[in-house]
């Protein structure tokens, strides 16, 4: 039986009038690849941010590893990328990957491990370059290796491949299916239909609840879709309607 790794139930989360989470129940199993797939303002960002800790629920809890977030054990084997670089600007792709690692709490081998996600990300010999200077894609890439350095073993990635180039996303989608083989649990948030059809299971957002979840397969089957766009349409249309089955 695989295991459940991320347990949210009820969960809640108001900005002033606007509801962004709405009781919204989900479970991630260990070992698979999740995708969050819903518009810009669907609760994507915000159930991301409630499970890395960074924003506290107003109602309903989150349990990664079956302790109760936000929590400095579970921080602790959590990667977070974010969907805009959260990176120091004048210091170089090295010394922003280098401070994560440390914020994380690796202490052995700090600098081969350094090393070892920047030949990851193809940024090696970006390595002494303030970060200000690189481009959005790299900057991007640099995100990610930031998240990756101590090895976590549930990544959450909010919109991960926004503003890189064709190549360079399938190049990192490549590597999140890697990082999948050897073990490592991946959430990943996105607004691209055909970036969905990569998940094992997704999970249909809109307006802070859930719409469906299933594999590809199964969501496109039980909406008599051809697309994961059809399907997404065919479960928020019955929401509106009223028809919740």
């Amino acid at each position: 039986m695989v295991a459940c790794l991320v347990e949210v139930r009820g969960a809640v989360k108001n900005f002033g009038s606007f509801a962004a989470l709405r009781g919204l129940n989900l479970d991630i199993e260990e070992g698979e690849t999740y995708g969050l797939l819903g518009p810009n303002g669907s609760g994507k960002t915000t159930l991301i941010r409630a499970m890395a800790g960074v924003l506290r629920l107003d109602g309903g809890e989150i349990r990664i590893f079956g302790k109760k977030v936000p929590s400095r054990e579970v921080a602790a084997r959590v990667g977070y990328m974010t969907q805009a670089p959260a990176l120091y600007e004048d210091l170089t792709v090295r010394e922003n990957i280098t401070f994560f690692a440390r914020l994380y709490g690796l202490r052995e081998k700090v600098a081969e491990r350094v090393e070892e996600v920047m030949e990851l990300v193809y940024l090696a010999d970006k390595a002494d370059r303030p970060v200000r200077t690189l481009s959005g894609g790299m900057k991007q890439r640099t995100n990610l290796a930031c998240a990756l350095v101590h090895r976590p073993r549930l990544v959450l990635l909010d919109e991960p491949t926004v503003g890189v180039d064709p190549r360079l996303r399938q190049g990192l989608w490549e590597y999140f299916h890697r990082l999948n083989r050897e073990g490592t649990t991946l959430l990943i948030s996105t607004h691209v239909m055909d970036e969905a059809e990569r998940c094992g299971r997704i999970a249909f957002l809109q307006e802070g609840t859930v719409l469906a979840v299933g594999t590809p397969a199964e969501l496109k089957e039980a909406a008599g879709a051809a697309t994961i766009e059809e399907a997404f349409l065919y479960f928020d249309r019955r929401r509106g309607g009223g028809d919740d089955g």
